[in-house]
Order: structure tokens, then sequence, then C-alpha cells
């Protein structure tokens, strides 16, 4: 309970952001404008005033313009991204909040909120008053003392000098010094190159201030440092006064009246109602509410309960409160006695939050440092097994060596990892399975928080573990490079010290574990039950094997084909110079804007924001069906570029020397609907509409015996827009097999299906295709080569014949406009960002995204759900194929040659019959010693 005239100011920018990121965003009012970010503040509102009982209390603002911060240095905050569309226009709205709760939302141009906070702070001071400031940045550290504290609403936890000096590494009033030393990436506050936290906070403790350390900076002995602080003196000046918080700025009420008073008010009432905020004037006693939301315009009720529900989450009250993370409670295990203990622990508790620390992030080729587990939440411990004592490490070294031998560790943990009654958790556990599974450990069954983030929003712009640790649970992790360090002074994991691992590593287990206590149940909350546990999640061991299969491919013929790629570029190069008349370097964008527009006077270019022609692919395609020869060949010669560069070069060193074969690495929370991506190398990308492009599948082979099935899916996303979109000619014509592309141009063009040529049949499939995509008549005429109006006209007359697709269309825009989604045919969310953005651009770009969403969405969900079925299947069938690669609708093996009838006819089976639709779903298979030869 607050003392009867304590002072609380809550930074209200700070609550902004957390509760932007901590929910989906894909909440409007009625009045259509998104307000997923004002729900979450509402209720962090709430539950503060109901809980610290505040006598005097204000929110405090960043104003919207410029402070004084930036007529002292241009560039201070320059490294800031601009807020996200969709938060921009609810800005107002949360000081409305405030003001509906009888809360004063406080704000003065020129001033940032940390100024008014520290000026308030002062006032209440001099009068006597304690001050409690809701709010963890570090920038308001400086201002804590004895009687000033911080609260951190997401522990529930008051924060002290002791939690500043465990930061800071000094006292609060030696804050600003450490700060002005280090400086602030996110702030854009230069600092002193090379000094960091724990730097600075040794020399101002030696030193005691700033400006005695720059006096003394020449008598310093180590000569990298004296240097750098000799040179950097003035930026740390400048440094110290961007961060020191002006206690003077001017105050737009007296303190006196920011007394406190009874929030369930009238206007409380009205605003929620204008808001859609149902379940929150429900908790008010407002059971008639609904009632005042128009009908049509309704916020969809049972996502907003789930929502506001998923809010009160973020904020436990202290009855239900987490235990701090506190690396006090985690534990080194260096002999087998403790080991077999947290083991023991772990079948009493039912789960095992884990986490593999390695040598390096490819999983075919690095060896395990240690492991870290966490059995109970806020009790973690980490098994070193592979650290090496010859390196002392950044965090000082030296500990004793005492570690468990790896396979001894295994051994007993073997048992464990591969019990189906002790849940596994792990953030992007597919690694730790693959780093187990090289050892003989078959680790299941697991569950994967960031999968589970990803499910429950896969636009989110981070399932990492660091990011959600900070949305969600308020805490700033220990980074990577805090233990291993950057550039030339990187080391390795199995040289960071063991109390430094420990803390790392540790941490990890321990913030998987509280994530996954946060985020599990709202999969059943938000209807994400049957998209996780059927789609998402059977498919970590799918991906983690199908990664380590990986794919042969041939050096020999990469080689060779290489050589023939660099012959033709520099036979292009000739070509090119010979049509310009003059030499230049081709690889050169500025210079080839200036031979084509400057020099050669082609019309139709533009110029980017720095002056320079833009040459970019759009522009180039534009010239080139003009008729400009050089600019086609300046196209051919880019895309074999690329092609040698990104193929035939980089594949010949990604291949794996013990395995001869490529392991890419599948993401399986990268995209908005679902589908699967690949990198390094991906894989997915590789161009076959051009001979060159399809020359580079001849490299990937199969093994001695085996052949290359190839299986995928014919035309699913049409076969899917006719299913959901319900249009009845084009079910029939799928049931009866029907050439689809030819009878949308007899029934489009008004052609007998015998007479349909093939020129007529190529522009139906343009627009069967493009239709599915949102496509414009401008984008169908740079297709079809045909003026916009006649692109126009055949979109038109398409969905005329199929009025259908017209009402999927504009359904599913509906859909999302009133959402923030669409949803798959198997249920899975696509969050459609902008979709009621003001800029027309945007919108447009919304709209057509929404389209095709479901689409692609829920053909990615059928794919998966065959690629979990089918190597259970294979291994009943008794059948030694291997699934290699998933490459958008279709999926590569490796088949010995023996069985390669029998698993063609299995797999295709699966892949046609996963699902039952009205459409049938064709899946065509073709075979060969390569992958050109077998697709």
């Amino acid at each position: 309970m607050a003392d009867n005239d304590e002072l609380f100011l809550v930074d209200g920018s700070g609550y902004i952001f957390r509760a932007y990121f901590a929910l989906p965003q894909n909440l409007t009012n009625p009045a259509g404008q998104p307000v997923g970010a004002v729900l979450g503040f509402t209720n962090m509102m709430m539950k503060l005033l109901n809980d610290l009982k505040a006598p005097y209390i204000a929110v405090i603002f960043d104003a919207a313009k410029k402070n004084f911060r930036y007529d002292i240095y241009e560039d201070y905050k320059a490294n800031r991204e601009e807020a996200p569309a969709d938060l921009i226009p609810q800005f107002p709205l949360f000081r409305k909040a405030s003001e509906a709760f009888g809360v004063p939302a406080l704000e003065v141009e020129g001033y940032e909120a940390d100024d008014l906070i520290a000026a308030y702070a002062k006032i209440a001071r001099a009068q006597g008053r304690k001050v409690t400031i809701v709010g963890t940045d570090k920038d308001l550290m400086q201002l804590v003392n004895d009687d000033v504290r911080l609260f951190d609403p997401i522990k529930n936890k008051y924060l002290g000098a002791d939690d500043v000096f465990e930061k800071f590494g000094v006292t609060p009033d030696k804050v600003i010094d450490v700060q002005a030393l280090s400086g602030d990436s996110v702030d854009n506050v230069p600092g002193v190159p090379g000094i960091g936290i724990k730097t600075a906070a040794q020399l101002i403790t030696e030193y005691g201030s700033l400006e005695a350390l720059l006096e003394k900076a020449p008598e310093i002995k180590q000569p990298k440092r004296r240097e750098a602080l000799i040179e950097n003196a003035e930026k740390a000046r400048l440094s110290k006064r961007l961060v020191t918080l002006d206690e003077n700025a001017p105050l737009p009420l007296k303190l006196e009246d920011l007394k406190a008073h009874d929030y369930k008010q009238p206007q409380l009432v009205e605003f929620l109602k204008e808001q859609g905020f149902k379940n929150i004037l429900s908790r008010l006693g407002e059971s008639d509410a609904a009632a005042s939301v128009p009908s049509g315009k309704q916020i969809v009720q049972q996502q907003a309960e789930k929502t506001e529900d998923a809010v009160r989450d973020i904020l436990p009250p202290a009855s239900k409160a987490l235990p701090d993370i506190s690396a006090n409670e985690y534990a080194l295990i260096q002999d087998m006695a403790i080991l077999e203990k947290w083991i023991e622990r772990a079948y009493e508790t039912g789960f095992l939050a884990i986490d593999t620390e390695t040598t390096n992030l490819t999983p075919m080729s690095a060896e395990l440092c240690g492991i870290s587990i966490c059995t109970d939440i806020g009790k973690a411990a980490y098994i070193p097994v592979g650290h090496k004592g010859e390196q002392t490490d950044l965090l000082g070294g030296g500990e004793d060596l005492k570690q468990i031998p790896l396979e001894k560790a295994l051994a007993a943990l073997k048992p464990l990892l591969e019990d189906p009654s002790v849940l596994k958790i792990g953030h992007n556990i597919k690694y730790d399975w693959q780093m187990f599974a090289r050892h003989g450990i078959h680790m299941t069954p697991c569950d994967d928080t960031m999968l589970i983030s990803y499910t429950l929003d896969g636009t989110s712009a981070s399932n990492g573990m660091d990011d959600l640790a900070q949305r969600l649970l308020g805490h700033e992790t220990i980074k990577y490079n805090d233990v291993t360090g950057t550039g030339k002074k990187r080391i390795t994991f199995d040289y960071v010290g063991l109390d430094a691992a420990r803390d790392y590593a540790a941490e990890d287990a321990d913030v998987t574990a509280r994530l996954h206590h946060m985020l599990k149940p709202r999969i059943a909350h938000e209807a994400m039950a049957s998209v996780y546990e059927d789609i998402e999640r059977p498919m970590i061991d799918v991906i983690a094997q199908m990664e380590m299969n990986g794919i042969k491919v041939d050096p020999i013929i990469l080689r060779n084909m290489s050589t023939d790629f660099g012959k033709k570029l520099l036979q292009l190069e000739e070509e090119i110079q010979a049509l310009a008349g003059t030499q230049f370097n081709v690889g050169s964008p500025k210079q080839i804007g200036e031979i084509l527009f400057d020099q050669m006077g082609l019309q139709g270019g533009s110029k980017t924001k720095t002056g320079q022609w833009s040459t970019d692919v759009d522009v180039l395609e534009k010239l080139s069906a003009q008729g400009h020869q050089i600019v086609t060949k300046i196209l051919e010669w880019r895309g074999l570029s690329k092609l040698k560069s990104t193929y035939t070069d980089a594949l010949q060193e990604q291949i794996n020397p013990k395995t001869g074969r490529v392991h890419t690495s599948f993401s399986m929370a990268g995209t908005s609907t679902g589908r699967l991506s690949s990198s390094d190398p991906n894989l997915q990308n590789i161009p076959i509409r051009t001979e060159e492009g399809r020359k580079i599948r001849e490299a990937f082979v199969a093994e001695e015996g085996h052949v290359l099935l190839s299986v995928d899916y014919s035309q699913v996303e049409l076969r899917l827009a006719a299913e959901m979109a319900n249009v009845q000619a084009l079910k029939q014509a799928f049931r009866d097999g029907v050439d689809i592309h030819a009878l949308t141009a007899s029934q489009v063009f008004g052609v007998p299906l015998e007479q349909v040529t093939p020129e007529i049949r190529r522009q139906a499939k343009a627009v069967n295709f493009g239709i599915i995509y949102g496509i414009s008549g401008w984008g169908l005429a740079q297709q079809l080569g045909t003026s916009a109006g006649e692109a126009s006209a055949f979109i038109k007359r398409y969905l005329s014949t199929f009025s259908e697709i017209q009402d999927y269309m504009e359904r599913t825009k509906d859909e999302a406009r009133k959402h923030g989604y669409v949803r798959t045919l198997l249920g899975r969310k696509c969050y459609i960002p902008n979709i009621n953005a003001s800029n027309p651009g945007w919108r447009a770009g919304a709209e057509r995204q929404a389209i095709n969403a479901p689409l692609q969405g829920t053909a990615a969900d059928i794919m998966k759900k065959a690629m979990a079925k089918i190597p259970p299947a294979l291994v009943a069938a008794n059948l030694k194929a291997k699934m290699l690669l998933q490459v958008h609708d279709e999926l590569i093996f490796e088949v010995p040659e023996a069985e390669l009838e029998e698993t063609s006819k299995l797999v295709r089976h699966i892949m046609e019959n996963v699902v039952k639709l009205d459409v049938p779903l064709i899946a065509e298979a073709g075979s060969g010693k390569s992958w050109a030869s077998a697709h």
C-alpha cells in the first residue's frame, strides 16, 4: 500500500510499446481504427490502479516533436526506426485512455517523458514525498535514491539502488557517468568507442567521476584506452549532456493536481464502449455494454476476450507472480550425483526445459560444449561437457574446469530425453534435437516456444527468445556476444568460463520454461490448438531429420558449370560494352544508369533519393520489353552472375566434407502463411524457368543404387481457390480431370473447348494464377504483353464468369478488415498488417495479401500434414526412402532403385488423401538420377 502522499509517475511510452509488442495487433474498434495496443494499455492501467492504490499519479508521454537534445546533437536517436504504421493512429487513444481513468496524461513539447518524470520527482522530494516511477527504462535509474524507486509491473517488483548497481556496477548518482562513456546504440549516444558498461563502471569507480577520469586520461597505462579517452573526451562530455535528465523541465500541472480519483467513472465506461472493449466493461459491471456497439462493425468478441485475457496474463497478480529471474538460482552440475538429482526432479515435474551450447550454429558440424536444463521455473542448471581451458575467456576465465565426460552425461540423460512421459521444451528445439540425434538420442516429446509464438502470430517481428523475453517477461537476457565477444576477440563457446557459461545457458533454459508457461495456454484460448498440435509440432522431428539427411551434390558438375558460366559472363560483358560503345563495369548499377540514361538517352528512367539512376529489375524489364537489346543482355548477365555466385560457386563450399551432401536449414517460423523457407543454402530459389537455372539441379544427385523421386501437388492453389470460393464449374472440372486453363479460356472468351488456341490458353492460365494473387490489370498486362485496358477486361470477364471468385475476394477482404487476419481451411491465422491503413498503396497491397494468404496458407498446411505422415508410413511399409527436401509444392526423396514404384505409390496416396476436399488433390511423381531429371 502506498503512503498517503506518495507520487506515482508512469512512463507512458514504455507502457505503449510493451502493450504493442506483447500481443498480435489484430483488433479494431467499431470505427475501424486499430486498437490492439490500446486494449493492452487499458488493461495494464486498470491492473496498475487496482494493485498500487496510488494517492497521486500521472502518465507521462513523449511529445511528438523533437526535443532539446536534437539541438545538442542532430544525430540523437538517428538509429531509431519509425513507429509501426498500425501503432501511429493509436497514439491519441493512449492519452484518451489515461484521462478516461481520471489520470492526467502529460507531455511538454521539447522534452522527453523522462525529463518530466525527473522534474516531478525533484519537486516531490522537496515536499518530503516518496516517489515511485512505474517503468524500467535504464535512463530512469539515475533518479533512484532513498526517496525514489522504480516499479517493474511485469515482474511486480520494486527496484532500488541495489538493482541499479547490479545493472550498471555503480551507485545511481554515477549512472550518467557510466552512460557517458559506454554510450547507447539505441538512442545513438556516441560514448567512447571500445568502452562498454563493465569497463566504464570500473573506470568511474577508480577515478570517481567522468571529469576526473578525462583529466587523468593521459596517465592511463593501456595505450588503446588512453588514446580513446583523449580523442573522444568531448564526445563523452556531449554524451553526458544527452543522457542527463532535465530536472528543471517545465511542468504542465502542479503536483497537487495529480491527486488520484476513483476510475470507475462515466467517462471510462463511455471510452470502453467506443473502443468495443466488452470484456473490460463486464468486469466493471456494465453487463449491457454489447448494446452500444453498432451491429456489423463490432469487434469479433471471441477474439477480443481471448486477447484481453492474454493481456492480463502479461501482468500476473502478485499471488501468481513467477519468481524473479536470478543467476543466483542457477547451478553448475559437475558430478554425476548432482546430475542424477536433477534428472529425478524432471521425472517429478514432468517437464524439462532444455538448451544445448555448441561450438557453432551448424548442427552437422557443431560439437557439444554443455547442456542447460530447467525443471522448475526459476531453477536451472548448466552441465559443462566440452569446455577447454587453454584460452582466457572474456569474463575472467580461470574457473575449475571440472566437467562430466560427454558420453557419461549423455548416457545418464538418454532415458529421460526419450521418455514419453516427460515433456521436453526448447526454443528452436529442432537444433537441440539434431545435436542429440547425432549422439544416438531420439528426444521426444517436444514443445517449441518459438513455434508456439509463431503459431499465435506469424507476422511477429521476431520470435527469437531474446525478443520474446523482453516483450513478454520484461527481462533483458544475457546476450551471446556478452560471453563470447565480437570481432577479432570473439571466442567459441567451449572457451567461455564455466561461471559465465552457467549464467548465460541456464538463463536460456529458465526463460524458455517461463515463455512456455505464458504462451502455451494461449494456444487453446485462441483456438489454435489444432494448428499447433496437428500441423506445427509434428514437424519438429520431421524437419530436423530431413535437414540431417541432406542431399548429395556433385562438385565436379558444379565446377564445370561455374567455368562455363564464367566464360558466358565474359562474352556477355563484351557484347554489352560493344552495344554501349565503351568499356564499363557491368556489375555497377551506377555505371549502368549513366550508360543507359545519360550516354544512350533511353527514356523511362528515374533517380533514387541519392540522385543515382535506378536500375532495378522492374526498370530494366520495362526497357527490355521496349526492344532495347543492351538491357536484355544486362538482365541476362545479372541473372547468370547471381546463379554463379549463389549456387555454382557457393554450393561447392557448402558441401559437408564428412557426408558429401548439402544440409540446408529450413525455417519453421519464417513466413506469415506457414510456408517453410530454406537458407544456407536457399534451395527453394533455384530458378527453373531459365536453361541455366535448370542446369543447376543436375548437380543434385542420388547415391549409388538410388534415384531421386520428386512428387509435387498439381495446381494446388487453383484447386483450393475452387474449393474455398465454392466455384461449382471449376470444382466439377477438376473432378473430371479437364484442362482447367483450356476450360477457363473457353468460358471467359466464349470459344468452344476444342477451338481454344495455345495463345488463348496462355492468357487464361495467366489470369487463373494471377487472380489468386490479387493481380491488377497493370500487372497482368506486363505478363501478357497487352495494354492495361485489355488485361483489365480479361479480369472483368473472368470474375463475371466465375462470380464466386469475386464473392470470395470481397468476403476475405472483409474478414481481414474486421479481424486483422484471415484463416486457412485448417484454422491457421494469417495476420494482414496494414489492411486498415489510411495509405492507399499499403492498403491495396494488404488486400492482395488477404486474398492469397488463405490459399497459400492452406497449401502449406496440407503439405506439412502430408510430410508428418510420410516418414512413419515408410517405416511401417519397411521402405528405406529418405525425405530430403521440400520446395514449395514439391517433395524430394532418395529411394533405393528397387523400391521406387512402391515408394512413389505410397507417397502419392498420402499426399492426395491427407485432407478430404470436394476438389481432388493430385500429386504427380517423377524420378531420375538427378533432381533435374526427376522433376
